[in-house]
């Protein structure tokens, strides 16, 4: 597993521009360095992230560049936990179309949680909606 550091806690801000997804990926980028993630895991954990953000700006916020999204990283050596949270009012996250029912299949939208939920090893939806935490097992 190479040199892990035991502990990572890590914020980031952004305003609500799809262009600010780039300082996401960076972040990702320096969480997986530091904590030495093996490359299907960082993948994983870039993908579910950037739909969070994303849905943060376009949903959430409404791409309003005057609304933030924060992003909160906590990590150890058996877990990694990341938390998205926007200025939005929040949507009904336990009443989601399945993106990948035949009528669905056509569509753009609603990917982003069916994403989140298959790559993370749990998904937790809080303050309605408008916030989500997500934990990858790294061990």
């Amino acid at each position: 597993m190479g040199n892990i550091e035991m502990n990572l806690d890590k914020e980031l801000r952004i305003s609500s521009m799809p262009e600010n997804l780039g300082q996401v990926e960076k972040l990702i980028d320096e969480l997986s360095e530091r904590c030495s993630l093996a490359s299907d895991m960082y993948g994983k954990v870039l993908v579910a992230c950037i739909e969070a953000v994303n849905n943060s700006i376009i949903h959430g916020n409404k791409s309003n560049p005057d609304k933030f999204v924060n992003i909160e990283v906590k990590s150890n050596k058996e877990k990694l936990r990341i938390v998205v949270q926007d200025e939005g009012v929040g949507f009904d996250f336990s009443n989601l179309p399945d993106p990948t029912a035949p009528e669905n299949i056509e569509r753009i939208n609603g990917r982003g949680v069916f994403l989140m939920n298959h790559l993370s090893d749990q998904v937790n939806f809080f303050k309605e909606g408008s916030g989500v935490e997500m934990i990858f097992n790294i061990a």
